[in-house]
């Protein structure tokens, strides 16, 4: 299927895309490591904390002055970015559901942030110059996969 980094999809799966989003592509990476392998009740649970500040999102990569949280280590509280995560997670359960999916058994088995399309925009400087200000958007890619127990 075009736009997917993933060739083969499982037979009992579902998926779901997010295009462009306007969030920042190094936090979007940190909360799809975070929340990749959780069952789908878990990612929910764990987004709607970290977005009313309870716990944080775990970063493993761009470490740079991100201060460490009681019980997670180095983290923030990404909240814009995870707002967007909740809408790619209830588009997902909702695929899973007009496909007759199991909803308590569905594990996330593939979540990718990666860099989309680039926002130029110009602003004005000193003696009739002007200064870049690009913009990275991020495209989400969400699948999940009914695990046998």
């Amino acid at each position: 299927m075009k736009g997917y980094s993933v060739l083969n999809f499982p037979e009992q799966s579902a998926k779901a895309r997010i295009i462009e989003a306007n969030i920042s592509l190094k936090d979007s990476i940190n909360i799809a490591h975070y929340l990749r392998g959780m069952t789908l009740e878990q990612a929910k649970n764990a987004i709607d904390a970290a977005i009313d500040k309870k716990r944080a999102v775990k970063y493993f990569r761009y470490l740079d002055s991100v201060s460490h949280r009681r019980g997670s280590g180095p983290g923030r509280y990404p909240i814009r970015a995870l707002r967007i995560f909740r809408k790619a997670v209830d588009n997902v359960e909702a695929n899973a559901e007009f496909k007759n999916l199991n909803l308590e058994k569905l594990r996330i088995i593939h979540l990718t942030a990666t860099k989309g399309k680039m926002l130029r925009r110009y602003s004005p400087k000193a003696y009739g110059r002007a200064g870049g200000l690009d913009r990275d958007l991020v495209n989400i890619e969400i699948i999940v996969e009914e695990v046998k127990e």
